[in-house]
């Protein structure tokens, strides 16, 4: 396949498809991008530069060629503990997204990164980069693994764990330096302390928050892939 060349633009151009509130869309907006946003739900507290509701996969089939670089997290539940063991029954509720999205990706001829949970859905995709919470000085641990379509970059060094997770287990508070920021239950923190650890300040909705990542993650994203494009550009 020939791949059209990247657009050159004042600010580059990204989509963040399954975007839900914003988490890396905020880091790509701090790297100075343009960010579009889609979902199939109606993001009211959607952070970045415009927003589109709609089935995102067909938005990237007749989309994606617009923009210079496309950030995907399709949902996980397909793949992930929620339908693993007892709960495999509940596995076909769930669209499987991550083939359909990758398959659309690739038709754009543009380049993307594809962002999954560890898990079920990390044994199906390339992972080329792994970010953890810890690499930014943040209050969750929060793994999330990475495709990269069509660039690359350099894997960063994973950092050991300071500490645990604070939360109850067992019936016993443990203290620790993260937050685990999914689920009701277990002590798991208020939320501005979950607001805190993840560095997402503009909604207070817990599945919001829970939903997303770091905008972090999403700078590095951003930092790397430009760094790349300015390298390949000096050549």
């Amino acid at each position: 396949m020939t791949h059209p060349a990247l657009i050159r633009r004042a600010r580059l151009r990204v989509l963040a498809a399954f975007c839900g509130v914003g988490g890396d869309t905020a880091g790509y907006l701090a790297a100075g991008c343009h960010v579009t946003g889609v979902d199939l739900a109606p993001q009211p507290r959607y952070i970045g530069d415009v927003f589109h509701q709609g089935d995102a996969v067909e938005y990237i089939r007749a989309h994606g060629h617009e923009y210079d670089f496309i950030h995907a997290g399709p949902p996980c539940q397909f793949d992930c503990t929620l339908t693993a063991g007892t709960n495999a029954t509940k596995r076909s509720t769930y669209p499987d997204l991550l083939e359909p999205t990758r398959e659309a990706l690739e038709a754009t001829g543009r380049p993307y990164v594809i962002e999954q949970p560890p898990g079920r859905a990390s044994k199906r995709m390339r992972v080329d980069v792994t970010l953890c919470g810890e690499m930014f000085g943040l209050g969750v641990i929060r793994h999330r693994n990475f495709e990269l379509g069509h660039w690359t970059a350099p894997k960063p060094a994973h950092r050991p764990h300071r500490g645990r997770v604070a939360g109850m287990r067992h019936g016993k508070w443990y203290e620790g330096p993260y937050f685990a920021v999914y689920g009701e239950g277990g002590g798991k923190g208020t939320v501005a302390q979950w607001q805190q650890a993840m560095g997402i300040t503009w909604t207070d909705v817990r599945k919001e928050i829970a939903e997303a990542i770091p905008p972090a993650y999403g700078l590095w994203l951003a930092n790397a892939f430009l760094t790349r494009t300015a390298l390949e550009v000096a050549a």
